[in-house]
């Protein structure tokens, strides 16, 4: 007698599997947002804006915020941190991880505060030239919840707005 399972129970097996899969992705996958802006500058000189620590230091903090500390090993594997003083004089510490990096045009990494690195989220950032300008793309993903997202919008679209103004 044979104890392989039967066709039918192998494929009620896989698909209950599949379906603890795909609901444990959804559940990780959390909120997220999407900001954009276009900048005028080409996508060589807004990717080295994004990947040259002394660059970074100048626009990637929201407005309220200096940013008192960047750098940046830009190739997968490498990482980024970002350490950034509010004006209650409370410092946030930001590193992750780069997963891909296609030089003048995407960058994927992980995002985690110091105080909170059990919360890993991730970015993505797509530049696409268009003529003199280029567009900017920023999806963060994987939040813990609504709240943790809206607070990381503002953040993102206030830093985003000091990276427009640099090439003004």
């Amino acid at each position: 007698m044979s104890t392989q399972p039967s066709s039918s129970e192998h494929s009620t097996e896989h698909a209950a599997q599949h379906s603890a899969a795909a609901a444990s992705a959804a559940a990780h996958a959390g909120p997220s947002l999407i900001v954009r802006r276009r900048i005028d500058a080409s996508a060589a000189k807004v990717y080295a804006a994004w990947t040259q620590a002394a660059q970074l230091m100048r626009w990637m903090h929201p407005l309220d915020t200096i940013c008192l500390h960047a750098e940046a090993d830009v190739r997968v594997g490498g990482r980024f941190r970002v350490i950034m003083r509010s004006p209650d004089g409370e410092e946030h510490d930001a590193s992750g991880t780069y997963l891909e990096v296609v030089p003048e045009a995407k960058l994927v990494f992980t995002w985690a505060w110091r105080s909170a690195p059990e919360r890993e989220s991730r970015v993505t950032v797509v530049l696409r030239a268009d003529g003199p300008t280029t567009e900017v793309m920023l999806r963060h993903e994987r939040f813990v919840d609504e709240a943790t997202r809206d607070g990381h919008r503002e953040g993102w679209s206030s830093a985003l707005d000091r990276l427009v103004e640099l090439f003004e």
